[in-house]
This record gives C-alpha cells, structure tokens and sequence, in this order.
C-alpha cells in the first residue's frame, strides 16, 4: 500500500510536464531574487537587499491559522466574507448549527481578492503586497490561490490534478488514468482504477479527493483514509469494503486456518456428507 499526502489549496506528485510555476523560496536570497529583482537595478547594494528582505519577511511565520501560516486573509467570493482560508471558511459553513441550505464550501479556484495581515489592505491575489510590501506566503499558487509560509511541507502544484500537494514533486508522479497522485514507489506497482480517489472513503464517506487527511492505496487499487484502514485492521476488519479484496498479505492467515481444519475432523455421521441442498417430498 501506498500513502499519499494531500495539500489542498484540504493529499498526495509528478512528471515535469505537469508541474506549475509557483514561488517556492527557502530562504532570503531566494526571496530577494524572486520579488525585488524585477524593480531594483542589477547594480543594487547590499542595503537595499538587506532593506527589501526585511520588507518582505515582517511577520514571517507570526500570522494564520491552524492550517496554514500565513499572511494574508481570503475574500470568499460565494458570501463575499473574511476568512483566514478555504479550510476555515468550510468548517465555519458547513458547521452543524448552520441552517442545511445554507451550508456550502468556497470554490478555492474562484478567489479574487485577499486582505493583508500586517497593513489591511485589500487588493488583487498576488504574492507580495501593494501597500507593505510584505511577502504574503513564501509558497504561492496562482492557480489555487494557496498561500503558506510554512515550506518544510514541500508545496507544489500539479497540473494533472488541478490542486497544490505536498511531500516534494519529485517523491510522486501523476497517474492520468487514476487521475491522482501516487508516491514515485507505486509507480510501476499500483493497479490503475479509474479516477482512484474521485469518491468518498468507503467507510466514513468523505469525499477523498477533497480531503486534508492522508489516503493510502489498497492492493486492489482502491482508496481510503489511512486512518479508516487502520480502524478496520484494529476491528479485525481485512477486506476491501469495496470489493471484498485482501488489504494485506493474509496467505499465514489462511495456512492456519487449514491446519486447524485438518486438525479438527468431522464427527462420524458426517464425514461422507457434501454440502448442497435436498428436495422436499
């Protein structure tokens, strides 16, 4: 079995040709090369680097929330409200004392503007503020309007599944048929099934391509919340709940099983009996 880890901008990747630009800087001169080089002249002084890095990194990792460090805040464009990320704003929406029809989760995608932590100013989505000048996120996705100081995650985008992942791109590759992210050690293993994680755990039934929890693989190729398997194993439980399939390698299991039959022989009015059924007079 195989885990993946998912970033969702809620996972779990890749061949070059599905990868993203995005800005991913692990330290300072990284960040002064990515956002000052395009406005500062090449001739610029070790004081105005020194000037532009501290600009960029006030508040770094002081600012977010339980799921992101960050600085910056989202405009959901579906309720047009604050929020510190999508993660936040579906928990707030989707709680159990919230009218039903009113429930809804923000399409990540659809994000247009962001409030700065440290000035407040509202603007466009973009990495570094117009007003401060601040770095609002060292990782940034355009595209999934995901930003996140913390890099040690190793952010990165994948074209194949339209979401950022984490775990570092080089560590997976995205399987088209199976329209996931697989770790780099399935890649000639796995069984292909068809959009894999495009539906919900088989056994708390949250959709899995939209979830923050890590996923695993089964041998038959299904997915499932790492977690969930391991509550099955922990109740004895070793059968794909989708296919009835081994999770794991039970031929011991089964050896012993044989033995204790062998081992256990039918009383004697039942030995030349076969199973099958008798018709009624």
């Amino acid at each position: 079995m195989g885990d993946i880890v998912i970033e969702h901008s809620g996972t779990t990747h890749y061949e070059a040709l599905n990868l993203q630009n995005v800005t991913t800087s692990e330290n300072d001169a990284d960040l002064v090369q990515s956002f000052c080089g395009d406005y500062l002249p090449e001739d610029i002084t070790h004081e105005e680097k020194s000037t532009c890095t501290e600009a960029l990194d006030r508040g770094y990792l002081e600012y977010g929330c339980p799921h992101y460090r960050r600085r910056c805040r989202i405009i959901a464009p579906c309720c047009n409200e604050m929020f510190d990320c999508r993660h936040c704003h579906n928990e707030y929406k989707n709680n159990i004392n919230v009218d039903q029809k009113l429930r809804h989760e923000i399409p990540r995608h659809k994000v247009e503007r962001v409030i700065c932590s440290l000035c407040d100013k509202e603007q466009e989505v973009r990495q570094v503020c117009i007003n401060c000048g601040v770095c609002m996120g060292r990782y940034f996705c355009e595209t999934c309007k995901l930003f996140d100081d913390d890099t040690s995650k190793r952010q990165y985008h994948c074209n194949g599944c339209g979401i950022c992942r984490i775990g570092g791109m080089e560590n997976f590759f995205h399987c088209p048929k199976c329209r996931c992210c697989y770790s780099v050690l399935l890649r000639n293993s796995h069984p292909c099934v068809e959009g894999a994680m495009h539906h919900d755990c088989p056994v708390c039934f949250e959709y899995l391509f939209e979830s923050i929890n890590d996923v695993t693989v089964m041998p038959c190729g299904h997915t499932i919340h790492k977690n969930c398997l391991k509550e099955m194993q922990e109740h004895y439980q070793y059968a794909c709940p989708l296919c009835s399939k081994s999770v794991c390698d039970m031929s011991k299991v089964w050896e012993k099983f044989d033995m204790e039959i062998a081992a256990t022989p039918m009383p004697e009015p039942y030995q030349d009996k076969k199973g099958g059924t008798s018709e009624r007079e």
